[in-house]
């Protein structure tokens, strides 16, 4: 599985700047103020690299820099020749104030970012809980998965995915819930267990898709909220029996995957699909299963509407069958390593729904 964790030097180069800031305003300020006529007093500019300090300093380290402009500014003022003016001791004092506010604002910001991770520790183990990494073989295939939750320091969302070996070959279960945070997560979790359970034991793909839209509305005339009787999920089933070389689908207002075979990339629209979860008793409840060929090394890519829909910064979607082809004979970790990097590079880093990916690949 792959994250986000990987593609942020642009963030790591402006944190540095930022840390640096301070120091360079503090050398900036001394500088100047040698090189210019000491009417101009350039020490006003003292307490600003203390105020700066408090953003990526710790408490310590912000009072040795509020001290250094403290000293500074001592230095510079007797070089005025005006210790004993009252302007002067103002500025020391402000200095001195600014430089104990930050070093507080920066033990306040210290105690914000442990709670912050211990929140990102919390939502990774539900993530690892809900969608559970995948094996990299099942069967007679070859597995790789992608998860990119939109928001970067949540890293959990209402994509799912699933695979299990069972008597009637490898299912896959691919899924986005409609709307975001934990209630999207709850149903989320309520598709995933429903599938788990019934993926080993359902005769068809219609009967297990009729297995996840009883678990997913019993769920919602569970909840007593007008939002959670409202929820739905797309979702795309697929078979791949092992003893064969057929794939069968079933969509439920999910986006069409892409077969790899032969270097080619095409989607594979269905002929008939069927309601998102959750909407069937408005609808539809009746299942149509579409079959293609998948032969050895053919390569099957599922994914989230967060892909396809993702934008650049002129509102361009992502075109993902054109930026796949050019390496479409690599492997399906090599596959989710390009889509991941090229995906984020597209969106700058800036991903506006939750993106989960799951490539198959017949041995």
């Amino acid at each position: 599985m792959t994250d986000r964790a990987a593609h942020r030097p642009a963030q790591d180069l402006g944190y540095a700047v930022v840390r640096l800031a301070p120091l360079a305003l503090l050398l900036a300020a001394v500088i100047i103020d040698v090189l210019t006529p000491s009417a101009w007093r350039f020490n006003r500019f003292l307490a600003g690299p203390p105020a700066l300090a408090a953003a990526t300093w710790g408490p310590v380290g912000t009072g040795v820099i509020g001290l250094l402009a403290l000293a500074a500014d001592i230095a510079m003022t007797g070089d005025y020749g005006a210790l004993d003016q009252p302007w002067a001791w103002l500025t020391m004092a402000m200095i001195a104030v600014v430089t104990v506010a930050a070093m507080y604002a920066s033990h306040v910001r210290q105690e914000h970012e442990r709670t912050m991770a211990d929140l990102r520790s919390v939502a990774e183990a539900a993530q690892r809980a809900l969608v559970r990494p995948l094996p990299s073989r099942l069967g007679s295939t070859r597995l790789a998965t992608m998860y990119l939750a939109a928001a970067a320091q949540a890293r959990i969302g209402g994509d799912f995915y699933e695979a299990q070996r069972t008597p009637y070959g490898i299912r896959i279960m691919i899924g986005d819930v409609r709307g975001k945070g934990l209630p999207a997560v709850e149903t989320a979790a309520v598709m995933m267990g429903a599938f788990r359970e019934a993926a080993y034991d359902a005769p068809d793909l219609p009967t297990l898709a009729t297995r996840l839209e009883t678990s997913i509305r019993r769920s919602s005339a569970q909840t007593r909220s007008k939002e959670g009787e409202e929820r739905f999920a797309t979702g795309l089933l697929a078979e791949i029996p092992e003893d064969g070389t057929v794939l069968r689908l079933l969509s439920c207002g999910h986006p069409p995957p892409l077969l790899i075979s032969g270097g080619t990339v095409r989607e594979l629209e269905a002929t008939a699909p069927s309601p998102p979860f959750n909407l069937a008793v408005l609808l539809s409840d009746e299942y149509h299963v579409d079959t293609a060929s998948f032969g050895a090394g053919d390569t099957l890519l599922l994914y989230t509407d967060g892909v396809s829909e993702t934008r650049d910064r002129n509102g361009v979607f992502y075109p993902l069958a054109e930026r796949i082809e050019p390496v479409a004979a690599a492997s399906p970790g090599e596959l989710i390593d390009h889509l991941g990097a090229d995906l984020l590079a597209y969106a700058s880093d800036n991903l506006d729904d939750d993106a989960a990916v799951l490539v198959v690949r017949r041995e």
